[in-house]
């Protein structure tokens, strides 16, 4: 299948219009990094600690950091969660401790809670060991010796519909009747209120942990580039790595950049996406690469850039054709994947449109432009795109 047949587009003729697009948002991404949101880093690499709050009704996020900053608790990220009356939100390490590990959940609560009932708990934040210890203290059923096993099973009955049927946040105690007896809700009802919200999870990262998956993600990019290098070195010529590992640094930067602008956090899964992209541009460059081998065989006698041009027109179709796709299904992900993904396939929707245009736009012209500096320092023109197997058997067949 073709989309075009026979294209003759002259794509380095609009070279200079590449780079002024590629200077753009590059340029755009670095000040970000650099005076702007720096690059925002996701709880994996900085530590601190994660809150999920579900409220009954959609929160006013404007209101919820007034409530935050009131209990001391300045500079923590609010994030509404996707079509949801959740809420993420983000404490720096500096306001959370490794020793004790509820803190940035319990300041939360208390930061949340306005107008708390004196002396009441809140049961949409109570544990199964409070609420039962409570009734074993009332004792509502008049149970006498087998009270606390019996209300710890109420209690883990109540915690159970809450979290498990009602998503961790009750809007009234009549939800309960079904789960708990009339006497032991009228117990509930005097000892506890019902607030409108319910941290449902928390994450929490040390600094240490932080520090080493920094270290080990950095790594890991680092070496999948000199991999590439080594390899492309190896099948081709040592100039299509250096293209190849400058067009990959290239889709890297933007999609990074683009992470800075949006001030989106880059976690593991963010990594992992990006180490995707490298795979993913790394292919498209070779097949063009490879189409320009095979037609610097057959049309010797021409120039490199006619042969360049010709060979991007020539894998045009399937480029079209592979990158369409894939673009389609990540931007499916990024639109119903959920936030837990979000960062994932944003990651591979700017990956995928400039992995795709870069192995186009900047991977060839970098083989054309080192062929003219190379004519025009010695005169004559060099042999650019042999191959390692090529010159092997060169060198045979002069021995």
């Amino acid at each position: 299948m073709e989309f075009f047949h026979e294209p003759k587009i002259d794509f380095l003729g609009k070279k200079w219009y590449f780079l002024a697009f590629s200077l753009i948002f590059s340029l755009a991404g670095i000040l970000s990094m650099l005076f702007w949101h720096g690059i925002p880093e996701g709880i994996d690499f900085r530590g601190g600690t994660l809150v999920y709050v579900r409220y009954t009704h959609r929160p006013n996020v404007n209101q919820v950091r007034s409530q935050l900053d009131r209990v001391g608790l300045h500079n923590a990220r609010i994030q509404p969660l996707l079509n949801s009356n959740d809420l993420l939100i983000d404490l720096s390490l500096k306001e959370t401790s490794e020793q004790e590990l509820d803190r940035g959940k319990t300041q939360i609560i208390q930061a949340l809670q306005t107008n708390a009932p004196a002396g009441q708990q809140d049961l949409n934040n109570a544990s199964a060991l409070a609420i039962g210890s409570y009734l074993t203290e009332k004792d509502p059923l008049h149970l006498g010796a087998d009270a606390q096993q019996r209300y710890s099973q109420i209690a883990q009955a109540v915690t159970g519909y809450r979290d498990k049927q009602k998503g961790g946040v009750l809007s009234s105690l009549d939800e309960l009747k079904g789960v708990a007896d009339p006497a032991v809700l009228r117990s509930l009802q005097d000892g506890f209120f019902l607030s409108d919200f319910g941290v449902y999870q928390v994450e929490i990262v040390g600094p240490q942990v932080g520090t080493q998956l920094k270290k080990q993600a950095a790594l890991a990019t680092l070496y999948s580039l000199a991999g590439m290098l080594v390899y492309l070195a190896f099948r081709f010529e040592w100039i299509y790595g250096v293209a190849a590992v400058v067009t990959v640094f290239h889709d890297t930067l933007i999609t990074v950049g683009a992470f800075s602008l949006t001030n989106k956090p880059i976690s593991l899964t963010v990594i992992a996406a990006i180490l995707t992209l490298i795979g993913y541009s790394n292919n498209d460059t070779i097949v063009v690469f490879d189409r320009i081998r095979e037609n610097l065989k057959l049309m010797r006698r021409e120039k490199l850039s006619d042969i360049v041009n010709r060979s991007i027109n020539q894998t045009l179709s399937r480029t079209i054709l592979t990158a369409g796709l894939t673009f389609l299904t990540v931007l499916a992900l990024f639109l119903f994947g959920g936030e837990v993904l979000h960062g994932f396939s944003f990651a591979l929707v700017i990956g995928i449109l400039i992995g795709t245009y870069s192995s186009i736009a900047i991977a060839a012209p970098i083989l054309v432009a080192y062929q003219d500096w190379r004519t025009k320092r010695s005169q004559t023109p060099p042999m650019v795109a042999a191959g390692g197997a090529a010159r092997r058997e060169k060198a045979k067949a002069k021995a």
